[in-house]
């Protein structure tokens, strides 16, 4: 299991167009990926259970990869995290 912690950084928070790209995004991987905000975790490639989080600048994420390409996938997460979001 592999993981990384982000503070968002978009003024408007994980919106509809960042939102559908990030699980676009996370439904590359074969792993498992999971984004938790507090006491909530959603499967990342489940649009609208992320559009539930309500997400928002300033919000601290933990993104959490577990399987068999988890490397690969919280690298190319957490790229785009940084690019993104």
């Amino acid at each position: 299991m592999k993981s990384f912690v982000y503070t968002i950084k978009d003024e408007l928070g994980i919106h509809a167009r960042p939102a559908g790209l990030l699980c676009a995004k996370a439904k590359e991987f074969e792993s498992e990926i999971r984004i938790s905000l507090g006491e909530k975790s959603v499967n990342l490639t489940k649009l609208m259970a992320l559009m539930t989080m309500g997400i928002k600048c300033g919000d601290t994420v933990t993104v959490t990869t577990s399987g068999d390409d988890e490397d690969k996938a919280v690298n190319a997460l957490e790229k785009f995290f940084c690019d993104n979001l």
